[in-house]
């Protein structure tokens, strides 16, 4: 198989879904595989052969009417907007002889056709080679439409000054301000759209500007400035009051209060003491301290947070793909229409060939497929940005429809709904010392994430105890810990494996086995975290209905399910009995599954979603659609109001949409617009969709 490496480029002039999907075309043409064009962020991300340059793709994109550009030099105007000035120079004297009399230079057909040559030759071809490049790779855009219709205004003006030379009716052909005019707002309409789509993506630009550009590197007693792209894995590096942390890192030596609400979406500052982690991006707010780097610049968590939010329109919803269909055939169709609009009014209904020509231009640039390709991913970038900055990460859209459909939603127990800090209420010793049994649990805990394991380690790596060397441990979920010393044999089993094994009922939580002889019994006990109560009364209002599934016991199970309102709950299941019991309520219900992102991988992947509470680590965020940074349980609330909000949002973007085109090309073609009035309702439509996808950043929880 051949090796590939994956590419990113920034391309600039994209602007609707049409023009992602030609950039696609053009890419997968010239030898990319598994390419991902975001229209909004102008990014591509493709794979290539090894030794594959590349270059053939980047020389078919430029031809193809696009640049691709490097970031550190991305222009501070784009094209489109330097067009529209231009255009604009000449268009205004143009369009300024319908106020002029007869008599005026402004009239004059010489005056108007110099005048109008540079718009054709400057934003007239923009259009044009936009139009030939979207048939050529088989998705025609908008800019057809816009090329048919001012080229069609050009030549009969043309026609009629070479035809009608010195008559009196030759100002009846005279419609060079039309083809200036329509190229001029369509241009206008553009450089709106770009700008308003940029705002979409605002959210992506605030966690980027998160990261500082520089960072005081340890250097032996010195301290020396450098960018942070210098930095290295294990480089240490100086942070003080006031100051960014430049990367991920381990504190080594030094205390800081930390702000990480940006990362987090917690408003509260977080206590850091040596040993602990740090966040790339998140700002010291007292102490100082010396952090060795954990990750190189560009796989810390920021870097994974930002890269979630530019993909979320990879998976795109499920509605997105009745307007992508309904965009693939819209140009045709208005050809049709318009070309049908020209045939009525000039031979049936004999208006004559400038009514006629005049409706079937209006009919041109009056549709709008852009509007329906921009209506979901401008809500979804604007929607997941939204989350982002909420300590929410989402992975696309359907993740956001998901949400805005779940009606049950079932929790695991420990870590979830409860605190997953455990204290040992009672340790119960049949053999060996005190000391010895510490020795055992602190050894076998020490190899597992599980938040039980964890609580153990934490009491018991601070009590007297016996240092033991076990070998070969090993976890098997859902059962406990295994590990091996000489010829002895140490387990700690959940209550539920020791009476499947041995049948006999105890009452303890946990069993700590030599050899299948019985030394020790735990008894541990959990919290309910703050908010859970109120958080599901609200799901419950909201019509959604909770479920609680545990592998714990079940007067446990049953007094947390009763505490926090949760009726129905199921207990001691292993992960194979969680996941059998998530397909049976899959059968009836849109199941949203809320876990660890740990031992609940399986069952978060087979519900309908699945939303993980947890640190910002890779297991976390590969378990789970959604992925909670905050550890507030309220964030719930949030994150399905969210996802409402954006599906809310699209189904508005689209009904707009499809009622602008509906309600717009039967008046064009019925003679009520003018091909001018239409140009500019035609962009003000996509201003209106992506207007309407901005103001989610807007509206409250």
């Amino acid at each position: 198989m051949d090796k590939t490496k994956e590419k990113f480029l920034q391309i600039e002039g994209m602007t609707c879904t049409n023009c992602a999907l030609g950039v696609q075309k053009i890419i997968e043409k010239n030898g990319g595989e598994n390419c991902v064009v975001n229209f909004s962020t102008g990014e591509a991300k493709f794979s290539l052969k090894e030794g594959d340059s590349g270059e053939k793709i980047v020389s078919g994109i430029n031809a193809g009417g696009y640049k691709v550009i490097e970031e550190e030099k991305r222009p501070k105007y784009a094209k489109v907007e330097k067009l529209f000035a231009f255009c604009t120079l000449f268009t205004i004297p143009l369009f300024a002889h319908m106020f002029a009399g007869h008599d005026s230079f402004l009239n004059n057909p010489i005056f108007q056709i110099i005048m109008t040559i540079p718009v054709l030759f400057s934003g007239g071809f923009f259009f044009t080679k936009s139009a030939f490049n979207s048939i050529k790779n088989g998705v025609p855009n908008m800019d057809v439409l816009v090329t048919i219709g001012i080229w069609s205004a050009f030549f009969y003006s043309l026609w009629g000054v070479l035809t009608h030379w010195g008559l009196p009716t030759l100002h009846n052909f005279l419609f060079f301000e039309t083809t200036a005019t329509v190229t001029t707002l369509v241009l206008l309409g553009n450089v709106i759209e770009h700008r308003s789509v940029q705002q979409t993506t605002s959210a992506i630009r605030d966690l980027q500007q998160l990261r500082p550009l520089e960072a005081k590197r340890i250097n032996g007693d010195q301290i020396e400035i450098v960018p942070i792209k210098d930095l290295s894995i294990g480089d240490h590096i100086r942070v003080n009051q006031g100051d960014q942390i430049p990367l991920d890192g381990n504190l080594k030596e030094g205390e800081l209060s930390v702000d990480e609400s940006m990362i987090s979406g917690e408003s509260e500052p977080v206590y850091k003491k040596e040993g602990d982690i740090v966040i790339g991006g998140t700002i010291v707010l007292e102490g100082n301290a010396r952090i060795s780097c954990k990750n190189a610049v560009g796989h810390g968590t920021l870097d994974k947070i930002i890269e979630l939010v530019k993909t979320a329109q990879e998976n795109e919803p499920n509605i997105q793909k009745l307007g992508d269909k309904i965009s693939a055939i819209f140009v045709p169709v208005v050809l049709s229409i318009s070309i049908l609009t020209f045939l009525i009014t000039f031979f049936a209904l004999s208006l004559g060939a400038e009514e006629s020509i005049m409706r079937a231009i209006a009919v041109l640039v009056i549709s709008c497929p852009c509007a329906m390709g921009l209506a979901a991913p401008t809500a979804v970038m604007v929607g997941i940005g939204k989350a982002a900055k909420k300590g929410i990460l989402i992975k696309g859209g359907q993740s956001l429809e998901k949400l805005a459909k779940g009606d049950c939603i079932v929790f695991d127990k420990t870590g979830t709904i409860t605190t997953g800090s455990f204290s040992i209420k009672n340790l119960k010793i049949h053999e060996e010392s005190i000391e010895t049994v510490r020795g055992y649990l602190y050894e076998l805990s020490s190899f597992s994430s599980h938040p039980i394991s964890r609580s153990i380690l934490r009491i018991t790596e601070q009590l007297p105890k016996e240092r033991v060397h076990l070998e070969e441990i090993e976890e098997i979920k859902g059962v406990g810990l295994r590990g091996k010393v000489e010829t002895l044999d140490i387990r700690l089993i959940s209550s539920k494996q020791f009476m499947l094994e041995f049948k006999q009922t105890v009452d303890a939580d946990l069993l700590l086995l030599k050899n299948n002889t019985l030394i020790a019994e735990l008894e541990i006990a959990d919290e309910i975290k703050p908010g859970v109560k109120e958080t599901i009364a609200w799901l419950k209002a909201k019509g959604v209905k909770p479920i609680l599934l545990s592998g714990d016991k079940e007067n446990k199970c049953s007094a947390a399910a009763t505490e926090v309102g949760i009726e129905k709950f199921f207990f001691e299941m292993d992960p194979t009995e969680k996941l059998n019991i998530i397909e049976k309520l899959n059968e009836n219900l849109k199941v949203v599954m809320v876990g660890d992102g740990i031992n609940d991988a399986p069952a978060l992947a087979k519900s309908y979603l699945g939303i993980s509470f947890g640190a910002a680590t890779a297991t976390a965020i590969n378990s789970a659609e959604v992925v909670l940074l905050s550890t507030q349980f309220s964030a719930l609330q949030e994150t399905f109001t969210i996802g409402k909000q954006t599906y809310s949002t699209i189904k508005q973007n689209f009904f707009w949409a499809f009622f602008y085109n509906a309600l717009a090309i039967p008046i064009a073609g019925a003679g009520y617009l003018r091909p001018i009035v239409a140009a500019l309702s035609m962009a003000f439509s996509d201003v209106i969709v992506i207007g309407n996808s901005i103001l989610l950043r807007f509206k409250k929880n």
